[in-house]
């Protein structure tokens, strides 16, 4: 008999958890296509920039490594 009242207890656990969840979807704020467009972009660019930047440090780096070790 307990057994029963377990699993219905878990089983309205999980009902709440699902209802809480899409509670929350409700809430959620979708961008618009030109926005989604714009920060794709955006994330393209600079992430783009920074590979360069790396890029270029880590040259650097080699070229003094090399450097040194030549010495």
């Amino acid at each position: 008999m307990a057994d029963s009242n377990e699993k219905k207890s878990f089983i309205d656990t999980v009902k709440t958890f699902f209802k809480g969840i899409k509670s929350e979807f409700k809430k959620i704020v979708w961008p618009t296509g030109e926005t989604l467009v714009k920060q794709t972009a955006m994330v393209v660019v600079i992430s783009a920039a920074l590979s360069v930047i790396i890029r270029l440090i880590d040259m650097a780096a080699q070229a003094l490594v090399g450097l040194v070790s030549s010495i």
